[in-house]
């Protein structure tokens, strides 16, 4: 009997150690980026709702693809006078009650239409020339001197070698691309190598603006920050952006260690938005606002989970529901800032308390992450009470987007010039953008200025970031 007794007990453990692991499996297997930090990209086809099954299911509407019936539509609005480059004028011929012929007089009220093309899309070429001239006295020739100030030591221009950068840097075609579109679309033939060197001599002038831009988010009031991975001649590197209002930065480093990254922020100014990564330890919790957007797909993972586990996920996902619809009514002006305070404090309450009902329940892969989203108590709440900061830190994800894209599709960069490459140009570019800076002005006058050895022109206008 005792024998069957310890057979039993034994056979019991196992079920339950078996039943638990399945638990996991099924977990792992599950996931995807709406219940994990997982990427969006990591999620495999038709699962573009929470629930790939219903979205399966739903009937298929009947309506037409496009603009119903009753739409007003979206016109192109006509381009101001001072835009035309040509004018052509149509007359009628006849008056249409006797049938005399008209004069040519210009309406002022004439119905207007245009059309906006391309045209003589034609390289501009310059060709300097050293002449050798004959003396009328003593005969000798005479070759005029090469003058280094009068004749560029480089074969492109400082708009062609904008264009490429812009191409490889900010639109990410390949190099191959790059190099057939310059020829079927201007007629310009280049190497692969020039495309390289026309890249880091931009790389070169663009380095004063990526130190403008670096300065500019370390002294913002609010940024936001975020990283993702990287490669160099297939190694892992470390890819992290500091996103503010007024500019955004990005560095690529071996690794993301905290001794590694801290120099990045500078002096511990404003208030910072970011996960829950412990690398942040440097950062005074108080001034700090953990990204809520991680958190609801925490919650999320939790309430697909069975017994308490998924009870007290779901009660969270409820009331972080919650919280955002106050904050979105906040947003739209619905809600004072007063009002927002009032309304999110029995919330903040209630997910607190929920919170610390997960940690007391000891279930594993649950209370562990309540007992750590509580460790980071002061930095849940920040938005609330201060202007700018957000409860998501969604600025910094959609400006690293780009930049993920361009890893999948170049498996990163070969060398550490081509990493100052892609800092420098995606910087210099995300924050003219925000700056409302013509993108390619500016980087034609960054490589002007740096092949002249004048002063580079500004990324960011004085007042900007006020």
């Amino acid at each position: 009997m005792a024998e069957r007794d310890a057979q039993v007990a034994t056979l019991t453990e196992e079920v339950a150690a078996l039943t638990g692991q399945v638990a996991k499996l099924t977990e792992l297997l599950n996931r995807n980026s709406k219940n994990s930090h997982l990427p969006p990209s990591s999620d495999g086809p038709g699962s573009g709702s929470r629930d790939g099954k219903a979205a399966r299911n739903k009937r298929k509407s009947e309506r037409k693809r496009g603009g119903q019936k009753g739409h007003r539509g979206s016109h192109r609005e006509l381009l101001p006078i001072e835009r035309v480059d040509i004018f052509v004028d149509l007359f009628p011929e006849v008056c249409l009650g006797c049938a005399r012929g008209l004069p040519r007089v210009v309406d002022a009220a004439a119905c207007r239409y245009q059309q906006l093309d391309l045209r003589d899309h034609r390289p501009c070429l310059t060709e300097w020339r050293r002449h050798e001239v004959q003396c009328e006295h003593c005969g000798t020739w005479t070759r005029a001197a090469y003058d280094r100030a009068k004749i560029p030591s480089s074969a492109f221009g400082p708009c062609l070698t904008a264009t490429v950068a812009l191409l490889t840097g900010a639109y990410h075609l390949s190099r191959r691309k790059t190099q057939r579109l310059l020829s079927e679309l201007f007629g310009i033939t280049v190497s692969l190598g020039a495309v390289s060197a026309m890249e880091l001599r931009a790389s070169d002038a663009l380095q004063s603006a990526h130190a403008e831009a670096l300065r500019e988010v370390q002294y913002a009031e609010v940024k936001h920050t975020d990283a993702t991975t990287w490669t160099r001649a297939g190694k892992l590197m470390s890819l992290w952006t500091i996103a503010s209002r007024a500019a955004t930065v990005y560095r690529i480093f071996a690794d993301g260690c905290r001794e590694t990254i801290e120099p990045m922020f500078g002096a511990l100014i404003g208030f910072l938005v970011s996960d829950r990564a412990t690398v942040f330890g440097f950062w005074t919790m108080a001034l700090r606002q953990v990204c809520h957007a991680h958190l609801l797909r925490k919650y999320v993972g939790f309430s697909e989970r069975d017994g308490p586990a998924g009870d007290i996920g779901r009660e969270l996902l409820q009331l972080t529901s919650l919280m955002f619809e106050y904050w979105h009514g906040f947003k739209e002006g619905a809600l004072t800032r007063q009002e927002l305070q009032y309304w999110i404090r029995p919330v903040q309450r209630d997910i607190e308390r929920a919170l610390q009902r997960g940690v007391t329940a000891d279930i594993a892969r649950l209370s562990g992450s309540c007992a750590n989203i509580l460790a980071h108590r002061k930095a849940l709440w920040t938005f609330v009470a201060h202007d700018g900061v957000e409860p998501t830190n969604n600025h910094a994800e959609l400006e690293l987007r780009d930049f993920v894209l361009w890893r999948k599709r170049s498996f990163g960069s070969q060398s550490q010039r081509g990493e100052r490459f892609a800092e420098r140009v995606m910087t210099a570019v995300r924050t003219a953008r925000k700056q409302g800076k013509p993108v390619l002005d500016f980087l034609v006058r960054s490589v002007a200025a740096h092949v002249a050895g004048t002063p580079a022109p500004p990324l960011i206008d004085a007042g900007a970031s006020a």
